[in-house]
């Protein structure tokens, strides 16, 4: 009966995909790929309703819980691990009864695995905000089409933003009686360079922010600034780690230290100078990626809290008691916290059995 159910689910996700397929094509014979993002320059005033906005409840904290590297592939979605992270997805709402639910890439992998979790994801109810991962434009979609449906998803905030950087570079406010008292820079770290580039050098690696970008976060966090009135807190959340991270070792013994490293670092090469600018400029206290799924440390570098997110479910590879999410908790002062939130005993039992 199991193996009738998941191929009865195989042919109706087939049939949706179809249709999920064309959508994206006929938007972009209809209207073309540049009609999704927004015309930005330096030059513009940073207006109040640039950032998406949620408002906090003065009497609790704000709640947001991270989930990365779902990624569900075509097949996961049919199988028990995909059973396992829809219920690990569940249970960390139950445990974090989250305002926003954030996702740092890696999505899905495949049509099938990024309808799906799009699907589960939403079906939560809670509004929820991802960027891109390197993984998102694989198995037969790109970018464009990972965007568009996320675009389109019934809570989802995600927005293109300015063309020609990417997919998905946006800011969140959460606001209190009104007031700006964290942001969130959502950033697209693209995929990888097969070629020559100034950061990774002649063979090429994995992407990073381009310099249209890190101008425009300077923009946003300027303009944010000057609406407030004040230097606001705030956090990016990306997918592939800035090449600062690397330097966790020399921090291990700090108090302000936890997590694990049990992979390499899989960042560019070299250096784009975006965490200079992050402390030059004084609002980021926070920077959350995902990418390797084996890390989850967490160290302070020049005042920057740089986080792993933990893994979330059993896509892909995993160590079965590094799985599950990580939250970042903002006070009525703006100020952000990172724990990771792990999975019960029960999911990892079941996992280490399969």
């Amino acid at each position: 009966m199991k193996k009738i159910r998941a191929f009865m689910k195989l042919i109706s996700l087939l049939l949706l995909s179809l249709a999920q397929t064309a959508a994206p094509l006929k938007a972009l014979i209809l209207c073309g790929e540049a009609s999704f993002f927004e015309s930005w320059s330096a030059e513009q005033v940073f207006a109040e309703d640039y950032a998406v906005t949620i408002e906090k409840d003065p009497g609790r904290d704000f709640v947001i819980l991270n989930l990365t590297d779902i990624q569900v592939d075509n097949a996961d979605a049919f199988s028990e691990s995909g059973e396992k992270t829809r219920a690990l997805l569940q249970e960390l709402v139950a445990k974090t009864h989250p305002d926003l639910i954030t996702v740092t890439g890696d999505n899905g992998r495949g049509w099938g695995g990024l309808v799906q979790t799009m699907q589960d994801v939403d079906s939560l109810g809670i509004p929820w905000a991802p960027v891109l991962g390197n993984h998102d434009s694989e198995k037969s979609i790109d970018a464009f089409f990972s965007a568009y449906h996320l675009s389109k998803a019934k809570h989802c905030l995600f927005r293109f933003g300015p063309e020609g950087m990417g997919y998905g570079n946006y800011v969140i406010h959460i606001t209190e009686n009104g007031e700006i008292l964290h942001s969130l820079y959502m950033m697209d770290t693209h995929s990888e360079v097969e070629q020559s580039d100034s950061i990774n050098g002649p063979e090429g690696g994995y992407d990073h922010l381009w310099q249209n970008q890190i101008e425009w976060y300077k923009w946003a966090v300027n303009g944010t600034n000057v609406l407030a009135g004040h230097t606001v807190e705030s956090t990016v959340l990306l997918h592939i780690p800035l090449c600062e991270y690397r330097q966790f070792e020399g921090h291990t013994q700090e108090e302000t230290c936890f997590g694990e490293n049990r992979e390499g670092v899989c960042a560019p090469a070299g250096n784009n100078g975006f965490f200079d600018v992050c402390r030059e400029l004084g609002s980021t206290k926070n920077i959350l990626c995902g990418h390797d799924h084996r890390n989850s440390f967490s160290f302070v570098l020049d005042g920057i809290r740089l986080s792993y997110s933990l893994k979330t479910g059993y896509g892909s590879y995993f160590d079965a008691d590094m799985v599950g999410g990580t939250t970042l908790t903002v006070d009525s002062g703006g100020k952000a916290t990172v724990q990771h939130i792990f999975c019960d005993d029960a999911l990892l039992r079941q996992t280490e059995a399969k």
